[in-house]
C-alpha cells in the first residue's frame, strides 16, 4: 500500500466524497425526460395512472385500499414528481439556451464571413467593370479597322498619284510605246501619250 503522507502531493480533503457523474450524460438524460414530459403520451399515461389510483382507492373493498380518500400518498407522489420535474426541465432549458447561444454565435460568424466575401466580390466586380471599360469592344475594333482601311486606301491612292506623276515626268523625257501602257491607265492619257 502506498504511503499517503507524501509531501510532493497535495493532501486529499477528509470530507465525504460524492460519486462523480458525467454532466453531459446527465444533461442528455434530463433532456430526454423533459422532452417526454412535454408530450401528449405522458399526459395520457399520467391521466390513466391517476384515474386508476382514484378508482382503485374508492371502489375496492376497504382492506385493499392503500390510499383512502383525500389520497395523501398520491398527493405526495405528484409533489415529488413536480419537485423533480421542475429542475430537470430547467436543466434541459439551460442546455437548449447554451446550444442556441452557440448556434447564434456561429450564425453571426458565418454572416460576418459571408458579408466579407460579398464585399470582396463586389470590389472584384467593380474592378472588372473598370477593366472591361478599358478593353476594346467589337464595335470599337471594327471602327478602327475601317478607319485604318480608309487610311490605307488613301495612302494607296496618293502613292498611285505619285507614281503617275513620276511616270508622266519620265514619259515627257522619252516616248512611251503602246505596249508599255498598263490597262488601268485612263483612256484620255493614253490618247495624249499616243498623240505625242
Amino acid at each position: 500500500m502506498a504511503d499517503r503522507r507524501r509531501l510532493d502531493q497535495p493532501r486529499e480533503p477528509g470530507r465525504l466524497k460524492l460519486p462523480r457523474f458525467d454532466p453531459e450524460a446527465f444533461g442528455q438524460w434530463s433532456e430526454g425526460i423533459a422532452r417526454f414530459m412535454g408530450t401528449a403520451k405522458f399526459l395520457v399515461y399520467m391521466t390513466v395512472f391517476i384515474l386508476a389510483w382514484i378508482v382503485w382507492n374508492t371502489l375496492t373493498p376497504k382492506d385493499w385500499q392503500f390510499d383512502p380518500y383525500t389520497f395523501t400518498f398520491l398527493t405526495l407522489i405528484l409533489s415529488l414528481q413536480a419537485s423533480y420535474a421542475a429542475p430537470l426541465i430547467l436543466l434541459a432549458q439551460n442546455r437548449q439556451a447554451d446550444r442556441d447561444r452557440l448556434a447564434g454565435d456561429e450564425d453571426r460568424r458565418r454572416a460576418a464571413a459571408q458579408k466579407a466575401d460579398t464585399e470582396y466580390l463586389a470590389r472584384e466586380i467593380a474592378s472588372l467593370r473598370i477593366a472591361v471599360g478599358e478593353v476594346a469592344t467589337r464595335d470599337f475594333l471594327r471602327s478602327e479597322l475601317a478607319r485604318m482601311s480608309e487610311e490605307l486606301d488613301e495612302a494607296a491612292v496618293r502613292r498611285a498619284k505619285l507614281e503617275r506623276k513620276k511616270a508622266k515626268k519620265t514619259s515627257l523625257d522619252e516616248p512611251i510605246e503602246e505596249d508599255d501602257l498598263s490597262p488601268d491607265d485612263d483612256p484620255p492619257r493614253r490618247r495624249a501619250r499616243s498623240a505625242r
